[in-house]
């Protein structure tokens, strides 16, 4: 089967959903599909834009390539999703937050919008008729199906993949560290663990791997580290390489994982796969699909003594660290996530 896998890429900025989208064109490969990924580039500002690319996505014809004809088309990311196909499944990332789950958050922009309501309402009704027209719709977790079903009234099958290399992640004996391996992004919250950082009892360290979508947000951190005097508490690395953060997973006491309603999040199943504790919050999304509290990892509430409790408590209690990172593994192990369940789901 010729597929298609229709996403958006924000030029120069790469996260999950980029190796997302390269794992999946991988997988259907190996499967024996001809796969290929149609990456749409995406800009939200002015507003405007968003209705223009709405707008062209719409207009693509994706049908057939060089008088052959795409079989599929599986859709990811607002806008590219909107683009159509008479056999257009949705493995849904997540939409545009902005218009939903984060209208009216501190970390939605559109809402500020003199016409913002205006482009929300055209956002949802654009979504409701691409959605209408697919022969199947997936979520890439329950948090992302949740949502689908509270703003859009669309049931769809939560779907977990595994992270990339999952087969490579291991465990050694740890070292005095904590791991805080994500983009820094105010939403992922760098910021909440910086300030618990100044809250700990014990000398917890947090290694923080990652590069910033902004430079201002990357140099307010290492400000907002010095101002509170942890700077020795709290070490950047910087972008480092997948063989790097392996091997950090491996020999870290545990993880810190507190976005705001994440809507999957690798770095959790990293961590299980590394056999190492998770501590998330309350209202981490993604992360709560797998973190259970003191039997995989900790769940604290989003403020910084809170938190720090939380990383005080892994700090304090190593052989119970370890113990729940045991048991975070044989969690993932049971849930026999593979790229060829998925595969089957969205070619069937």
């Amino acid at each position: 089967m010729r597929v298609l896998i229709v996403t958006t890429q924000v030029p120069f900025i790469r996260g999950g959903a980029e190796i997302h989208a390269e794992e999946l064109v991988k997988a259907l490969n190996t499967e024996g599909h001809e796969a290929e990924i149609v990456a749409i580039p995406f800009k939200w500002y002015p507003p405007e834009r968003i209705l223009e690319h709405m707008l062209a996505c719409r207009l693509l014809d994706l049908t057939e390539s060089c008088g052959q004809v795409v079989d599929r088309i599986i859709g990811m990311k607002f806008p590219a999703y909107l683009i159509p196909h008479p056999q257009k499944v949705m493995w849904l990332l997540h939409q545009y937050r902005s218009a939903y789950d984060l209208w009216g958050t501190h970390y939605g922009d559109l809402i500020n919008a003199a016409n913002g309501l205006q482009i929300r309402e055209a956002i949802v009704n654009a979504d409701n008729k691409a959605f209408s027209e697919c022969i199947s719709i997936f979520a890439n977790s329950q948090n992302v199906a949740k949502r689908l079903k509270y703003f859009n009234h669309i049931e769809s099958i939560p779907l977990y993949h595994p992270p990339r290399n999952a087969e490579t992640f291991y465990c050694e004996n740890t070292e005095d560290y904590l791991f805080f391996p994500s983009r820094l992004w105010s939403i992922k919250r760098q910021e909440l663990v910086i300030k618990a950082l100044a809250e700990t009892t014990n000398p917890v360290r947090i290694l923080f791997a990652g590069k910033a979508d902004n430079n201002e947000y990357n140099e307010y951190l290492k400000k907002l580290a010095k101002k509170l005097g942890v700077t020795k508490k709290a070490v950047f690395l910087g972008e480092i390489s997948e063989k790097e953060k392996i091997i950090t997973y491996a020999r870290s006491l545990g993880v810190v994982y507190p976005p705001f309603d994440e809507d999957y999040g690798y770095v959790t199943l990293e961590a299980m796969l590394s056999s190492k504790p998770v501590v998330t919050c309350t209202d981490s999304g993604g992360s709560l699909e797998f973190v259970r509290h003191e039997e995989t990892g900790l769940i604290a509430e989003p403020n910084p003594k809170s938190f720090a409790a939380a990383m005080d408590q892994l700090w304090e209690n190593r052989s119970w660290a370890q113990a729940l990172g045991k048991a975070g593994k044989e969690y993932y192990d049971s849930l026999n996530i593979s790229w060829s369940t998925v595969v089957q789901k969205l070619i069937s």
